[in-house]
């Protein structure tokens, strides 16, 4: 019989890397198998990101993120994740997507795409930032509409339509702008959203104030042609010239591997997976959510800052059950 793990995550996310260093901390063994990279949804933010949140609120493994300025980067924190999982010689095994996990006789039986494992207890660990929320108007799968942006010299001299009005769309907008696109921004609600950062708020209220970048608010796109762009606002339909869409309209979790795998979703506009705030298991024993995952549609409600505790919530969940076994 293959030998038996006490504990497989599922996503090498901070918060993956998070429960690898407390499951050691309790002498559990374990493995972390992520689809792609080493902190994989941190490594596709745009080149030039700055996190909203201080270094120490994302430091893990009571390990100091030491940065030169009080929000780190982008990079750095691709670096500190890196040293951490090197650090605490976290058993993690990269490129290898999880395809099953199907639970026997109290075990789980997890296939991926390079081998097969057997675990006492399974963290899911896998964030929302693998799957955008579509447009859903025609032209949409044109090679110029873009789900993630990356960096801003790519689209010097373009005319450039950034949609949505969040974090992600205002650095996109402002990034682009000042390599010299042409920048307009579709925005369905009335304002840019107070959740944007406040140091950055006022620079994009006053490039549309000024006129350098365009702004269509209480409008969305009805249609991407090859060459332009159809645009329903308040009062008519707009065709603009464009090269470029920059769909940024947030991401949502990948529903159907959590239900594969048996997990109940609330029926609400949410869809939050069924978890045990105090221990994070899942309507399925043994079975957990970690990170932002566990908010659903609700993108806004976990952050690295606040569900670092989930490692620990869950692993002493874990050691407890032992204990009384």
């Amino acid at each position: 019989m293959d030998k038996i793990i006490d504990v497989l995550i599922v996503g090498a996310g901070p918060i993956g890397l998070a429960c690898g260093i407390e499951a050691i901390k309790n002498k559990l063994t374990h493995v972390i198998l992520e689809k792609g990279c080493l902190v994989n949804s941190l490594f596709n933010y745009p080149v030039n990101m700055t996190f909203f949140s201080t270094s120490e609120r994302l430091e893990i493994g009571n390990t100091p993120f030491v940065t030169t300025n009080p929000k780190p980067r982008r990079s750095e924190a691709l670096e500190y994740y890196r040293r951490i999982e090197q650090q605490f010689q976290l058993n993690t095994k990269l490129f290898e997507e999880v395809m099953e996990v199907v639970k026997k006789d109290g075990l789980f039986y997890v296939q991926s795409t390079k081998s097969n494992y057997i675990a006492r207890h399974v963290i899911i660990a896998t964030g929302f930032y693998d799957i955008p929320m579509n447009l859903n108007v025609p032209g949409e799968d044109l090679n110029k509409v873009k789900h993630y942006y990356d960096d801003p010299h790519y689209y010097a001299k373009q005319h450039v339509i950034v949609v949505g009005s969040s974090n992600s769309s205002v650095d996109a907008a402002l990034e682009t702008f000042r390599k010299g696109a042409q920048v307009t921004m579709v925005i369905r609600g009335s304002e840019i959203s107070p959740r944007v950062k406040y140091w950055v708020k006022p620079d994009i209220e006053n490039r549309i104030a000024s006129g350098e970048i365009k702004a269509y608010f209480q409008s969305s796109i009805i249609a991407i042609a090859k060459d332009s762009v159809q645009i329903q606002t308040a009062s008519e339909i707009r065709t603009i010239p464009n090269d470029f869409v920059l769909a940024l309209t947030g991401y949502r979790p990948n529903f159907e591997f959590l239900k594969k795998i048996g997990i109940d979703l609330q029926e609400d506009d949410a869809c939050i997976p069924t978890h045990n705030p105090e221990t994070m298991e899942t309507n399925i024993n043994n079975l957990y959510l970690a990170g932002v995952v566990c908010g659903g549609l609700n993108t806004h409600l976990w952050f690295i800052e606040n569900s670092r505790i989930h490692a620990e919530q869950i692993v002493q969940h874990i050691v407890q059950q032992k204990l009384l076994s």
